[in-house]
């Protein structure tokens, strides 16, 4: 058996058992490369380890350090707070401002679960209060959590953006974030209107919203986020150390009262001095990294450890609200991505692909696997995964290469309302009392279905087909 042959089989082997069994991708990923390529291939260890994504490493590292300490000095709570204030008394802003507040957290390098984490709930009870429709608010949270998940300093675009710096491949960051952005704020358009939006426009809030908003933040939003179990539907999800979708979490849970430390301060109060300066930290990590083009990890981690210098007691515990979980899923991935160029394998696919003699069927057809598994499975380790497979296909130049990048980044990313992934589960065990559970489990899996079928065939017809990307 060759090795590009043999090298496919344990790729799929990794995937059926992080799916099936309680398994970190990553981790599966470090052995699989060391198999490959110490058993197979005869590389050196100092030649697989060669493959390791250092500066990758760094960078969510940084970004989730900080933004562990902005949830622990209660910025976050502070921002979704001043948000729902701007409602005033309208209720059909309800959604989009969760739309909107989720987008900017995972924009800034949260990842997706942590942000779906902190907002579900709170969205979830404004729809039970305001009889707002459960499904569309849930999936107006998850939407906004892909909608920001691509911009250059997110921990999916840095990953994107990282495999493609390594080929010889045109760039282009700011396309694939406003592809995904303007995408999924279109499925958020349909769903207000389809889900009953309309009658919102009529229907006062006033001050229930804010009421409603400090009530819920007032029990510590930053604990829930990292690592506290969130009860419902029968099942506990922790959603710091996301234990779902192929990865296995570690969070560790922390304080949870007003006055525990770090907590967010009492409804009402006016932001601390660490807020301001964590706010202001905020916005320098993307002037910096964006319009400096410095090292987005090492301008993150600086304004981390300023931030622990500013306030000692709001960094208590936050290195181990860093995703470390995720941190091995996408280092042993993009290790053993390393370890499969050095058997061929990328070649190998991609020859099969272009041999197939039509290019823009090649790109709808990744585009489906991205999607397929990425709604069973870990939408980082998939994109990890498809698209250096895809590059040597890409280089031929037959297809717009950010086109076909920007289509299988959203088809891979928008199936996480699917109820087997993190976000879609996370949603579901913070379903509103009065709803039925089985009745919203089917609503969240009959949406998926729709999103799973539709959306990459929209995605790869607006991004790959036109050829303007």
């Amino acid at each position: 058996m060759s090795a590009p042959v043999l090298s496919i089989i344990i790729l799929a082997v990794m995937f059926l058992l992080a799916t099936v069994l309680p398994l970190n991708m990553g981790a599966l990923a470090f052995v699989g490369a060391f198999l490959l390529g110490s058993v197979v291939l005869g590389m050196s260890t100092n030649e697989i380890l060669a493959n390791f994504p250092g500066g990758l490493f760094l960078t969510i590292v940084g970004v989730t350090y900080l933004f562990a300490i902005a949830q622990n000095n209660g910025t976050i709570d502070l921002l979704v707070r001043g948000a729902v204030r701007l409602v005033g008394s309208k209720v059909a802003l309800i959604p989009w401002v969760m739309f909107a507040i989720t987008a900017v957290i995972t924009a800034v390098g949260a990842l997706s679960p942590a942000a779906v984490a902190i907002i579900a709930p709170i969205a979830l009870s404004f729809a039970a209060k305001h009889k707002i429709n459960p499904l569309m608010m849930g999936m107006m949270v998850i939407h906004g959590a892909q909608a920001g998940g691509f911009s250059p300093i997110a921990v999916y675009g840095v990953t994107v953006n990282s495999i493609i710096a390594k080929t010889e491949l045109d760039a282009n960051p700011m396309a694939i974030f406003l592809a995904s952005f303007l995408f999924n704020l279109a499925i958020a358009l349909v769903l207000f209107v389809v889900l009953g939006g309309g009658k919102l426009l009529s229907t006062p809030a006033g001050r229930l919203v804010e009421q409603a908003a400090e009530k819920r933040l007032s029990v510590s939003v930053g604990a829930r986020a990292a690592g506290v179990t969130l009860q419902g539907s029968g099942s506990d999800i922790s959603a710091a150390g996301v234990s779902a979708k192929g990865t296995s979490g570690s969070g560790t849970s922390s304080a949870a009262g007003p006055g525990a430390a770090g907590a967010p301060p009492a409804s009402g109060a006016r932001a601390s001095i660490p807020q301001l300066i964590t706010i202001l930290g905020l916005i320098a990590l993307a002037v910096i990294s964006l319009g400096f083009k410095v090292d987005v990890g090492f301008v993150s981690i600086t304004i981390a450890i300023v931030l622990a210098l500013v306030s000692p007691a709001a960094q208590k515990g936050a290195v181990n609200k860093i995703s470390w979980s995720t941190v091995l899923l996408i280092c042993g991935m993009l290790t053993f991505v390393g370890v499969l160029e050095e058997a061929g394998t990328i070649a190998f696919v991609s020859g099969g692909v272009a041999d197939l003699g039509m290019p823009l069927l090649a790109a709808l057809l990744i585009c489906y696997i991205g999607a397929i598994v990425s709604a069973f499975a870990s939408s980082t380790a998939i994109l990890a995964a498809l698209i250096p497979l895809a590059v040597p296909f890409l280089a031929t130049g037959e297809v717009g290469a950010v086109g076909v990048i920007a289509a299988l980044a959203v088809a891979s990313t928008i199936v996480d309302v699917s109820p087997f992934s993190t976000n879609g589960a996370l949603v579901l065990a913070n379903a509103p009392e009065d709803v039925d559970k089985d009745r919203f489990y089917k609503q969240i899996l009959a949406y998926s279905g729709i999103v799973v079928a539709v959306g990459p065939a929209v995605a790869w017809l607006v991004m790959v087909v036109p050829g303007w990307m």
